[in-house]
């Protein structure tokens, strides 16, 4: 029936080793290191949520206490116009290799338990890590779900959390199936107690106290599986939203408070990881971004693809006021809640030029100081001066979006095209005038249609 489990403890004592190693606690031993680094490479944290919504934060006017994260923002660059994928793997395949997913193939209804990347892929981790970066991720890896593909063969020096998607809070299980079993120390399986959004900041913080000690910048990746389904979350939080109402219908209305408490648990763990940042006197010298993987999703029904007993959500998260949901090429499915937060370097404010998730891995590489030795073909660029300052003029951008196979969007300055195999007829929006995307314009604007339609050929011509 197969070998035992390894628990944590088992692992740790497998892999504790002796001499200069420096020990994180909790997952296995690190070898600090005394490589070069830029003179002002800032330590840079990622948290990135998984399926929360446009109107899933308190600074965008939610309901949904959302206290660390709207102090990111007030303290930070709102990044109002921030596209991502429509699904999780498309999306973190963009964030960390900077080209857009259809250049690998990626573009499935469902996101991918196969191996993404090849190995010999430059990520952020690698070229962050080739300037001296230490690196760590701790969370949702979605990129392969084997341990042979896991984060350590794409340059992360420490990995923790789910090679799969998203799973049971608490058993820590993902879908029925070859790859239910994901939860893992480094690359190998592991058992552990404790629910996913906790351990995820635990293991995150362990990496900062220890990242900390060194004179090496850090590159921390938190990627939440919080709020993604099964919605399980800790009775304190429910207790929060007790004595309010949402929705005169009591089922809607509870699974509403459950999502609300999940998306407050989340926010709570962002919190407890930045006041690590905090306690290592790394702040000033850190720059954090949170984002969202794609829009929210509007209700839930177990189809008992999960192991376990978990109750319906019908009502889940908001997009508004976007049309549509993850998994579409709609707004409400690829624009997200975006902060990037860096005291004393980043003035808070509204940030409002178009930017796309492919943009971080220029920029984060040009702020470490690699200079790529090969032609890395980045569909995104260095938005570091737009978001400084420092360029005030709006930059025309151009932004491409595969999914499904037949599937595509092109958002060309203002203008937005959407093609779809269930709708024979394109569809056109000026997102401007229209945000909302309710005035489909393509019969009165047959010449804009064409224009984008040939841009859309061209990077279709990109894609593998």
């Amino acid at each position: 029936m197969g070998r035992k489990r390894q628990t944590r403890r088992e692992f740790i004592r497998k892999c504790v080793g002796i001499g200069t190693a420096l020990f994180i606690p909790g997952c296995a031993d690190y070898q600090a290191k005394s490589g070069p680094a830029h003179p002002d490479s800032p330590n840079i944290v990622v948290f990135i949520a998984d399926d929360l919504g446009w109107a899933d934060v308190g600074y965008h006017g939610s309901e949904i206490m959302t206290p660390n994260i709207d102090r990111l923002a007030t303290e930070g660059v709102r990044l109002e116009q921030h596209y991502v994928q429509p699904m999780c793997t498309p999306t973190r395949t963009a964030l960390l290799t900077g080209r857009y997913p259809s250049r690998y193939g990626v573009r499935a209804t469902v996101p991918s338990n196969e191996r993404v990347l090849p190995f010999e892929t430059v990520t952020l981790a690698s070229a962050l890590k080739s300037c001296g970066y230490q690196t760590a991720i701790s969370g949702k890896w979605h990129l392969g779900s084997k341990p042979d593909w896991g984060p350590l063969k794409y340059g992360f020096d420490m990995s923790y959390g789910c090679l799969a998607g998203g799973v049971g809070q608490y058993n820590h299980l993902y879908k029925k199936g070859p790859y239910s079993r994901t939860w893992h120390c480094n690359d190998q399986f592991v058992e552990e107690k404790g629910h996913s959004t906790d351990l995820i900041a635990k293991e995150a913080i362990r990496y900062i106290e220890s990242f900390g000690q060194t004179h090496q910048p850090f590159f921390v990746y938190v990627a939440f599986t919080a709020v993604h389904v099964p919605v399980e979350v800790p009775q304190q939080f429910i207790d929060m939203y007790a004595g309010r109402k949402f929705h005169e219908d009591p089922a809607n209305d509870d699974s509403f408070k459950r999502y609300a408490a999940y998306a407050t648990h989340m926010d709570a763990a962002i919190g407890r990881v930045v006041d690590a940042v905090n306690r290592t006197g790394k702040r000033g010298d850190t720059l954090i971004i949170f984002v969202s993987d794609n829009g929210s999703f509007p209700g839930w029904k177990p189809s008992g693809k999960y192991p376990g007993r978990y109750e319906a959500c019908p009502v889940l998260g908001s997009n508004l006021p976007f049309r549509g949901y993850k998994a579409q090429l709609y707004e409400g499915g690829i624009r997200v809640p975006t902060v990037a937060n860096w005291p004393g370097i980043l003035t808070p404010t509204d940030f409002s030029d178009p930017v796309h998730v492919v943009d971080w891995m220029p920029t984060l590489c040009r702020l470490a100081g690699y200079e790529h030795q090969e032609l890395l073909k980045w569909d995104g660029r260095d938005i570091w001066p737009q978001l400084t300052g420092k360029v005030k003029k709006p930059v025309l951008r151009t932004f491409y979006w595969k999914f499904r196979k037949d599937g595509f969007a092109l958002r060309h300055g203002d203008w937005k095209l959407i093609i779809s195999a269930k709708n024979s007829d394109p569809e056109l929006y000026n997102l401007a005038a229209d945000p909302s995307e309710q005035s489909n314009l393509a019969e009165k604007h047959p010449a804009m249609v064409e224009q984008l339609t040939a841009l859309l050929a061209e990077h279709r011509k990109r894609d593998m």
